[in-house]
């Protein structure tokens, strides 16, 4: 593992650290350049501005493993207004949850019964996502995803790309005419569990990628989505679409907020489905460590913001 991302990851898993960035106010403007705000009001404005320039957004309120009961539903009620507001505003948005957000740490029931209300509120024909967290977490994930799924078509996963079972995991859900979010991954994970080396991700996600726009072309009612950022790599996703003779509406490509965005811009011109997964929330530095260590060379990007180097 690159020993930049190592010590990224090491230092998103760091209390104290944690507990002192926020009073910093140059971490604080690093982090201004990934998330719109801590509010939703802060989400709703950005995504305003995206739909202006045809990009669809994903709100995503930071914050996991959540160990009391009442709090999960505070989460499932916050999810509720987001989707009013959304309706409201007439957005193209969708909603990420997290399933430890929902209380899957207390129980599957409990956190199944959560993202179900959220599901049943949401419009038929927009996905409710469920992020993957970390591998500990898949086979629950995987699980609760099917259940859902057997009562509500409009429902995502997210799948990771550096995990050695994620092939498998392709094939036993796209029978299922499954939402897939395809990521690369952003966890620390021994190399039993994932591929320590970004070539193997990388080789490993445009294999996986090409086996859902396949299933895709064989099955229209799966929903193929893309995660990434690897510019390169996309390019050669969308080659493979193109050669396939995939219309471009039936490839979404999904980045962060603050990065590529003049890519975001080039691919909604070009008449691919471009979106943008808008996050915000005070629970920012696990994230926002976890995202500087999905591509190292993001750090020179925050420092030349912060010091306005050009």
């Amino acid at each position: 593992m690159n020993p930049a991302r190592s010590i990224l990851l090491a230092a998103s898993r760091n209390a104290w650290l944690r507990d002192h960035a926020a009073r910093h106010t140059f971490v604080r403007r690093a982090v201004s350049r990934f998330m719109p705000g801590e509010e939703l009001s802060d989400a709703l404005a950005a995504a305003q501005r995206l739909q202006n320039k045809n990009i669809g957004s994903i709100f995503t309120r930071l914050g996991e493993n959540i160990t009391d009961e009442a709090e999960a539903r505070s989460v499932t009620a916050h999810y509720l207004e987001v989707l009013r507001s959304v309706r409201e505003k007439q957005l193209d948005a969708e909603a990420s949850v997290k399933l430890t957000q929902l209380g899957l740490d207390l129980s599957p029931e409990l956190c199944y019964a959560n993202l179900k209300t959220i599901i049943a509120q949401e419009n038929p024909r927009r996905v409710v996502w469920i992020d993957m967290e970390a591998s500990n977490y898949v086979d629950a994930t995987l699980d609760l995803y099917r259940r859902a799924l057997g009562e509500f078509p409009n429902v995502g996963v997210c799948l990771q790309a550096y995990l050695h079972r994620t092939k498998d995991d392709l094939a036993s859900l796209l029978p299922l005419r499954p939402s897939i979010r395809l990521v690369k991954g952003a966890y620390s994970e021994p190399p039993e569990i994932a591929f320590p080396e970004k070539s193997r991700v990388d080789e490993n996600y445009f294999s996986l990628a090409k086996e859902m726009l396949l299933a895709k072309k064989a099955e229209p009612k799966i929903h193929a989505a893309f995660g990434t950022h690897d510019v390169v790599l996309l390019r050669r996703i969308l080659q493979f679409a193109a050669a396939s003779g995939l219309p471009k509406t039936d490839v979404e490509v999904q980045m962060l907020y603050g990065i590529q965005s003049g890519e975001q811009e080039r691919l909604a011109r070009d008449g691919y489905r471009s979106k943008v997964l808008v996050s915000y929330g005070s629970h920012w530095y696990t994230w926002f460590m976890r995202r500087l260590a999905e591509r190292p060379a993001n750090l020179w990007f925050v420092a030349r913001n912060l010091f306005h180097f050009r």
